[in-house]
């Protein structure tokens, strides 16, 4: 757990969600508010089905909340426009899913190079990026490997490699253990930890695991949609 944590970066506030199925409304966030400080990392736990990969998609702006705000360095994400939205996906946050959401057709260095493609970087200066952050996660030697070639780990990796490309300050990541034998979680947990040193990245992972949640800085349970700071044991601090 790392020490250097700055001022708040995320702030979520009073975040409700609804959903219409058919005549039925039904309320997945009730009035949920949580921080994350910049270079913090923070665990969001709670049971499957409970609402944690709605709260994330929001805090993302991948989705809109009914009511309740985002903020994002003080300003709430959510009176940009739709252009400068995306922008912040593209470039503040970055996205670690359950599933990799890797294109099995493309090698683990192309994988990595799409957000800066998308961004219109240039292609010799997005394939030494990409390079360089695969590196980094400990696959220099998997560079033209497609996923099929690649362990569910080594496809993890692959995906948080990607995450980096853009430099983001945050990064959510979605049960990125949720498909991975406990060794390998705490491969992938071991580094989240180190990136949140060496790069002064935030962190906020949604799991079911409480061991692996120990590991961050801080910890919500989302329970009835709401999100609920869980106090640190005194062997944890």
């Amino acid at each position: 757990m790392s020490d250097g944590v700055g001022e708040r970066l995320l702030v979520a506030e009073e975040l409700e969600k609804e959903y219409r199925s058919g005549p039925e409304v039904v309320r997945v966030l009730r009035g949920a508010s949580l921080s994350v400080s910049a270079g913090e990392a923070v665990a969001l736990v709670g049971a499957s089905g409970v609402g944690k990969s709605t709260l994330l998609h929001i805090l993302g702006a991948l989705d809109r909340p009914t009511a309740g705000r985002v903020l994002f360095a003080g300003e709430d994400i959510f009176t940009r426009s739709e252009a400068a939205l995306t922008r912040f996906r593209r470039h503040e946050v970055g996205f670690v899913f359950q599933f990799y959401n890797l294109l099995g057709e493309m090698t683990a260095l192309e994988n990595t190079m799409l957000p800066a493609l998308l961004d219109r970087t240039a292609l010799g200066a997005a394939r030494t990026r990409a390079a360089e952050a695969l590196t980094e996660v400990g696959l220099a030697d998997r560079l033209h490997h497609r996923p099929g070639e690649l362990s569910g780990g080594e496809q993890q990796r692959v995906a948080i490699a990607r995450a980096l490309m853009n430099r983001p300050r945050l990064i959510l990541a979605d049960e990125p253990t949720g498909n991975l034998d406990p060794k390998t979680s705490e491969v992938i947990y071991e580094l989240f930890l180190r990136l949140q040193v060496e790069r002064r990245i935030a962190f906020l992972v949604a799991t079911h695991n409480p061991e692996l949640a120990r590991k961050m800085d801080r910890c919500y349970r989302l329970v009835e949609g709401r999100a609920l700071e869980e106090p640190r044991r005194e062997s944890d601090t």
